[in-house]
This record gives structure tokens, sequence and C-alpha cells, in this order.
């Protein structure tokens, strides 16, 4: 059983994100101490520095040769069937298209169980709890940000590509081919058509930009050292250690505050709207524990497993989505709200599905 000490632990760990929060708010809304380029510039130092750094954290000390496989196998196909799901109703919409793909997936399925999550979860299911959710966050720092990050990305190329002078000229090339003569397939020679050359430059772009992102390398780097490090038993230098660590632990603090000066540069704290954010609260507090608990029944999770995998996938969205969102512009308002509200409403949510759970 939650204990009231339980209760003070996990709002010991939310309340200074929300100190960093309305520090923020206030430093632009009142005190007007940070331009919006200042206001940029600190979310891509958390984006490019914090985070990456963050995620080489958090897989450096996640062993990956004592990984539950069931569990890792549910948490997957729960993000699999979500990232289906928001392609098919994109399909049917018609409407949103790739951003609301991406939004819906930053939305519904990655929880924040770094902060409020950990505390929460052992409290609720003990030890096994807390072994269990550091591989989730693992494998959400190595594979479902990264993916996110493609996502933006190849977002980001296609808005690109309609303007570039390269693709144009190589579309006028092709037309000029195409007036002249038909394809040579009967000799074996084919022709690019302008959407596989458009696809094919947009592909190499994306790929270039996520080959310059330090999180691609991070996640990288991480997941390579805590094979050697679990393997051999060895540690970093203690040097290097604290100088990653420095910069880590601030990183979700500095999240928050950039979600502060966000919140300031808009007329309302609800910035996407009242509806929006019902929808995007159903997506995380029903969606994302539907998902997870279909996942992990057809993979066979039962007893404390599945009711902490559960659980998990009801926590609140985490910040490293929205930081990502206003990087690269889509749909900050969203995931902003998400963060604010879902954090305030956690505890109770949890534990409504720990009472049901336990029927």
């Amino acid at each position: 059983m939650i204990s009231l000490a339980d209760v003070y632990h996990v709002v010991t760990a939310t309340v200074p994100l929300y100190v960093a929060m309305i520090i923020a708010y206030v430093s632009v809304r009142w005190w007007k101490l940070f331009t919006p380029d200042q206001c940029s510039g600190i979310n891509k130092f958390v984006a490019k520095f914090s985070i990456p750094l963050l995620s080489f954290q958090i897989l450096s000390e996640n062993n990956p040769y004592k990984m539950n496989l069931k569990l890792i196998l549910s948490d997957f196909l729960q993000k699999l069937l979500a990232l289906i799901a928001l392609t098919v109703i994109t399909r049917v919409r018609s409407k949103g298209g790739l951003n609301f793909v991406i939004t819906g997936l930053s939305v519904s399925i990655l929880p924040n169980t770094l902060i409020l999550g950990i505390p929460l979860l052992k409290a609720m299911y003990g030890d096994e709890a807390a072994n269990m959710l550091p591989q989730i966050v693992a494998l959400q720092s190595l594979i479902w940000y990264n993916l996110l990050l493609f996502l933006y990305e190849f977002n980001a190329a296609k808005s690109a590509a309609s303007v570039s002078p390269s693709l144009e000229a190589a579309e006028e090339l092709e037309n000029s081919e195409e007036s002249q003569a038909k394809e040579e397939v009967g000799e074996g020679r084919t022709r690019s058509t302008p959407r596989k050359i458009k696809t094919m430059i947009i592909l190499l772009t994306v790929g270039r930009k996520l080959i310059e992102n330090p999180n691609t390398h991070a996640t990288l780097v991480g997941l390579i050292w805590a094979c050697i490090k679990f393997r051999w038993k060895v540690k970093l230098p203690e040097i290097v250690d604290q100088s990653i660590t420095i910069l880590a632990d601030g990183g979700l603090g500095m999240a928050m505050f950039s979600l502060g000066l966000f919140m300031a540069s808009r007329t309302s704290i609800i910035a996407c709207g009242t509806r929006m954010a019902i929808i995007s609260m159903g997506l995380k507090f029903i969606g994302g524990p539907f998902l997870m608990a279909a996942a992990s029944l057809a993979i066979g999770l039962r007893g404390t497993q599945l009711k902490v995998a559960i659980v998990q996938a009801a926590l609140p969205q985490g910040i490293v989505p929205f930081v990502f969102a206003k990087e690269y512009n889509v749909h900050p308002d969203i995931l902003s709200t998400g963060v604010i509200f879902g954090m305030l409403i956690a505890l109770p949510i949890a534990l409504v599905y720990f009472f049901l759970l336990a029927l």
C-alpha cells in the first residue's frame, strides 16, 4: 500500500520541475529578461547538449545483459501499434499528415518515467518496478527519441523540397528526358522518376542531419559503453563521469525552464485550446495504457510485471518530446499542455490504475 511518505517523495521529485518552469515564465512575462531569440537558444542548448548527455547517462547505467525480454517486446509492440494506428487515422482524415503522427506519438506513448515514474512505481510495486523502469527509459532514449528525430527531420526535408532549386532542376531534366524517349525497359535500362529523385534527396538530407545530431552519437556511444562497462566491470574516469553528470543532471531542469519560456510567449497557459488538451490527455492516459495492456498480454507479460507495464504507460508525457517539438516547431503548444497538466493529474490517475489492477 502506498504511504503518505511515498506520496511525499513523488511530490518532492515533481515540484522542483514546476519551480524551474514558473521562474522561466515570470522572467519573460513580467521581468522581460529574455528575447525570443534567446529563448530559442536556450531550447537549442537543451536539445543539442543536455538531452544527448542525459541519454548517454541513462543508457550507460542500464545493464544490456539483464534486460527483461518480455517487457522490452511489450514496450516495442505498444509503440509500434500506436504508430500504425496514428498512420491509419492520418490516412482516413487526410489532414495533418506527418505532423499528426509525430505529435500523437509524442503524446500517447512517451511517458515521464525518469523523474516521476521511478519513485511512484517503486512505492506501488517495490524493487521489481525499480528494476524494470530503467529498461523502458533506456529503450525510449535509444530507439524512440531517435525515431522522433528522424520523423522531424523527414518532415522538415519534405517542406524544404518543394522550394529546393536542385529538386526543381532534377524534375525539369527528367521531364525533358521523358519527352524525348520512353523508358528503355527492353534493353535493361530504367529511368528514375522525379518522385524517386525527390525521395532519394530527402532521405540523404535526413541521413546527413541525423549524423550531425549529437543525440545520435550519444545514444550509440552510450549503448557501446554500457556493453563494455557491464561486460568487463570498468568505469569511466571520475573527471569524465562528473563532466557528463553536471550537464546531464541539469537537462530536465533546463527543459522545464524552456517550457516556461514558451508558455510566457503564449496568450493562454492552455496554448493548444481546451478541446485539443482533452484529446491529448485522452490519448495519454487512456490510449497509452490500453495499447500497453494489449501488447503485454499478447507477449505474455503477467502478474506484477503486467501491472508495472500498464501503470507506467499511464504516466504523464515526458518533457523531452516538447523540446524536440519546440526545436522543429511542430505543435509545441500541444506538447507543452501535455507536460504542464499531465504532471498535475498524474498521481491521482496512477492511483486509479493501481487500485483497478489490484481488484
